[in-house]
């Protein structure tokens, strides 16, 4: 067969075809998965803890206590492009046992905060 634009478009053509059904086919095995599961509580907390919820249950796996303090950190995504926030409600324990863990990704704003939940807290002693 000889090389000739209309064959070579043709390829072209039928690789385009090829690839987009390729990602449509993806499209759909992705649509049959779960939505990730919201974290509602962090939301809550974020928002100034509008709702009022202090039962919140610690973050860590196992752990049935309540949450007493939140505790975030912000660094450096490890490909430099932006910044990675993250955050978990945790008992008084589990948040003594934490320190800044990804201090390869500081940059100006890094963060490494431990909030009270102050509700929580207000709860347990009253």
């Amino acid at each position: 067969m000889a090389d000739t634009k209309k064959g070579r478009d043709k390829k072209a053509h039928d690789a385009e075809n090829r690839q987009r059904k390729r990602e449509l086919e993806q499209e759909r095995d992705r649509a049959d998965e779960a939505e990730p599961p919201q974290n509602e509580a962090n939301e809550v907390y974020r928002e100034g803890n509008a709702s009022g919820d202090s039962s919140q249950e610690c973050r860590r796996r196992g752990c049935n206590e309540l949450a007493a303090f939140l505790v975030l950190e912000r660094y450096q995504e490890e490909t430099g492009h932006g910044a990675v926030e993250a955050e978990a409600a945790l008992c008084e324990e589990h948040t003594a046992e934490e320190s800044p863990t990804n201090l390869d990704g500081v940059y100006a704003d890094y963060v490494f905060q431990v909030t009270p939940l102050l509700e929580t807290r207000q709860t347990r002693h009253n």
